[in-house]
């Protein structure tokens, strides 16, 4: 499940790269389509997600453990995302789009930057 939600993590975002730039009707369309569909799959995946990491985190490690905490305010952060990803999606929904495809561009580099932060927390248990 955490596989599937990162992949609409990269992948939603680098649609809305091609929105930002697109200026053919139809195809904006088709991407808007695309990233409305992804958002509403990806969606319950991250729900799903967040249900089980809790039953493991509860079931299998202490409280005590900071690196968790630490991990686990990236996964708040990592969630606050996937909200974001909403709103911008009814921004293009809307066609009311003020961000440009520079922006975008690091906007989808957010997850691969948590995502690395979040393993190295779990493989080397800092604190």
């Amino acid at each position: 499940m955490v596989v599937s939600w990162f992949a609409g993590l990269f992948y939603l975002p680098r649609i809305f790269v091609n929105l930002a730039m697109e200026t053919n009707d139809a195809a904006y369309d088709r991407l808007l389509l695309m990233a409305g569909k992804l958002y509403r799959f990806v969606t319950p995946i991250m729900w799903l997600t967040l249900a089980t990491g809790t039953w493991l985190w509860l079931a299998y490690f202490p409280l005590s453990m900071n690196w968790m905490w630490a991990k686990l305010i990236l996964v708040t952060g990592l969630v606050a995302y996937h909200l974001v990803c909403r709103k911008l999606l009814r921004a293009f929904e809307a066609r009311q789009n003020a961000r440009s495809h520079r922006w975008f561009r690091w906007f989808n580099e957010i997850p691969v930057i948590v995502l690395l932060v979040v393993v190295l927390l779990v493989v080397v248990k800092p604190f």
